[in-house]
């Protein structure tokens, strides 16, 4: 066992002495390391079948959802281990708007507990905030997720690299072409930076897929080989 991984046991040994875990959506005794009983775990919805490339929830995977054929995504592939419904979607609540760190960190240990992505990319780059909207917000809550998995995986994250130069409308009420318009040239990269070949796009949600497509166009253009989008969970219906 290296340092940070005793430091990690240790940590978690005395908090399960000072303060043991509750579940954060019955208010239960926590299980297996996290702020969530057995129960609750059992309902999280799993995305196991779904579309290669844009990770939306099928009867059966394919390598191309019907959507993907008329109209393939910007990006190459999509890593999307769950599906945004209960009681995942309160977490994600909880944690993106209400600021609970708490939820966020059972998110992101259930995310590291699902099969590692078969790729190893060079650089995890989590969608940016509009610097009004992280002051309001107090945090990015794409970053807060990138981190754990960067570190466990021993990969480089970025977050000056690619920028939100321009606020937007909250994408939530939108339709599939407002949230396309929406985000239309809101992100640019940094100038006179060397991008490598293989990078991940991280978010929390995929919904239409719309703001990951910008950010990938914008990769594209800056000399990026392969993107890859990694999300936490995938909204079941999306028209992108």
């Amino acid at each position: 066992m290296d340092a940070l991984s005793w430091w990690h046991a240790a940590r978690d040994s005395l908090q399960r002495f000072v303060l043991p875990f509750r579940c954060l959506l019955c208010g239960g005794a926590g299980a297996d390391g996290i702020d969530l009983c057995r129960d609750c775990a059992a309902e999280l919805p799993r995305n196991r079948h779904c579309c290669a490339r844009c990770a939306l929830p099928l009867a059966e995977s394919a390598a191309l959802c019907g959507q993907c054929q008329r109209r393939p995504p910007p990006w190459d592939a999509a890593w999307v281990p769950f599906r945004y419904a209960w009681p995942l979607d309160r977490l994600e609540t909880r944690f993106k708007f209400g600021a609970d760190l708490a939820a966020g960190r059972v998110l992101s240990t259930l995310w590291l507990r699902e099969t590692p992505w078969a790729e190893r990319p060079e650089l995890i780059v989590p969608v940016p905030l509009h610097r009004h909207r992280l002051r309001v917000r107090g945090h990015n809550q794409a970053l807060e997720l990138a981190r754990p998995l960067a570190e466990a995986m021993r990969l480089p994250t970025s977050v000056a690299w690619l920028l939100r130069e321009r606020g937007t409308a909250a994408q939530t009420e939108l339709g599939a072409l407002a949230r396309r318009r929406n985000v239309r040239r809101a992100f640019v990269t940094k100038a006179d930076v060397a991008w490598p070949g293989h990078v991940v796009l991280l978010d929390d949600v995929m919904t239409t897929g719309a703001t990951l497509a910008e950010c990938s166009r914008v990769l594209r253009r800056a000399g990026v080989k392969r993107i890859d989008v990694w999300a936490l969970a995938r909204a079941p219906i999306g028209h992108r």
